[in-house]
């Protein structure tokens, strides 16, 4: 092998990465031999490694439509959850937004009627004969307060039956101050309801919840005009659904609340944190005159139910039986008839006194609330099913629902 100049030698050996110390360049041929093997795979061409032309690729567009509907409705729920969470934050002590959608709802009433007031000495003997041009009885003006609230666009408003009863003359003051005359519409004795309507233009109906879905517990505000210092909210809670047995009126089914409710407050709005109307509120149970921790409201939905039909057919229509009953006294579910009504529905269906009454239409009579409640929502014509037992036996019968001859009292 002829000679390489070892400056050659080192360069190679750098070229190929190789350690010249590994390599006698004087006398080892062999390691000559494999330094130019190296050199030799070194110098032989690379692969290319430069990267391919850009090729598009078809998309799936029915796949892309379904990524771009699917995030933003994804983004959507998450942030309604996250408003949702800090408005039920925010209603644990402000209610403020909550008045504010039901205040313009709700309104003052006053009334006016004649009242004859008697002389007190016109009973007596010796001066009887100073008032024989007359009965000793004068002529006045008779004027109270209380609450309303508007249910609609046409102008109609809940109330009370106490608030009207009797009245001559009922102007209702709104929110922002217009006042109206109010005719009455109809009232239910019954239930302590009436439907007045006055003439007016932009009212504010109020927004109705079903009182169902409330719980103990929850919080309520109860709006009125309290001793006719005017518009006033208070504050509380609901103490119980479902009161009954109070001898209030007729149809008992009370909502018992712990807010202020004074004279002036009847016919006034429970309402919720919402805003949404819960009752009607109705009376307190004082000892004093006074608040007293106890106030009870009439449900809405047994509210508008009576105001439609007194709308619609002038007078509330509710289902009649024809039955009298008591609760047993072993607290067990079912009724026994103590009475049952000539040429009445129960009548017509072999009801006999002593039965003991336990469904209607297959739901539990309870303590009879419940079944009285459930007759008094069917509408007369319809028909139902009553499970009684009688002398230990069981049976079923069927009978046709008619009118409640209950006392009405309209306009």
């Amino acid at each position: 092998m002829p000679e390489i100049p070892r400056a050659q030698l080192l360069q190679a050996c750098y070229q190929a990465n190789l350690d010249p110390l590994k390599f006698d360049f004087d006398v080892n041929r062999d390691s000559l031999a494999a330094l130019f093997q190296a050199l030799d795979d070194r110098q032989a061409p690379q692969p290319n490694l430069q990267p391919k032309p850009y090729q598009e690729q078809p998309v799936n567009l029915s796949s892309h439509k379904l990524l771009s509907f699917i995030w933003p409705a994804l983004c959507g729920v998450l942030l309604g959850l996250c408003i949702l969470f800090y408005k039920q934050i925010g209603d644990n002590g402000d209610y403020s937004q909550a008045v504010e959608r039901a205040a313009p709802s709700v309104v003052n009433i006053y009334t006016t009627k004649i009242v004859e007031q008697q002389h007190p000495l016109a009973s007596d003997p010796f001066f009887r004969h100073f008032f024989s041009r007359g009965n000793g009885s004068r002529q006045q003006l008779s004027r109270s307060l209380g609450s309303g609230v508007i249910v609609s666009d046409d102008g109609f408003i809940l109330t009370n039956y106490h608030v009207i009863q009797g009245a001559n003359e009922i102007l209702v003051m709104l929110h922002d101050g217009r006042q109206a005359l109010a005719t009455i519409v109809g009232s239910d004795a019954d239930t302590d309801l009436a439907v007045l309507k006055v003439s007016l233009e932009k009212l504010n109906p109020i927004e109705v919840t079903n009182p169902d879905r409330i719980k103990v517990g929850n919080p309520v505000l109860a709006i009125g005009n309290p001793y006719g210092f005017g518009q006033t909210v208070t504050q509380g809670i609901v103490s119980a659904t479902g009161r009954y047995g109070l001898g209030i009126s007729q149809f008992e089914n009370f909502i018992q609340t712990d807010a202020a409710i004074n004279p002036g407050n009847s016919g006034g709005a429970l309402i919720d944190i919402q805003g949404r109307l819960l009752g009607i509120n109705t009376v307190i149970y004082t000892q004093t005159g006074g608040a007293t921790g106890i106030g009870l409201a009439i449900p809405s939905d047994l509210a508008l139910r009576t105001m439609s039909d007194l709308i619609q057919y002038g007078r509330p229509v509710r289902g009649w039986l024809g039955i009298e009953v008591r609760p047993l006294f072993n607290g067990e579910n079912g009724v026994m008839v103590t009475g049952v009504a000539n040429n009445s529905p129960a009548s017509a269906a072999g009801v006999k006194s002593g039965d003991i009454l336990v469904e209607i239409n297959g739901e539990a009579v309870g303590d009879g609330h419940e079944g009285m409640k459930l007759i008094a929502f069917t509408r007369p014509g319809e028909k139902v099913t009553l499970s009684l037992f009688r002398n230990q036996e069981k049976l079923k019968v069927e009978t046709e629902v008619s009118v409640y001859p209950g006392l009405i009292t309209r306009s």
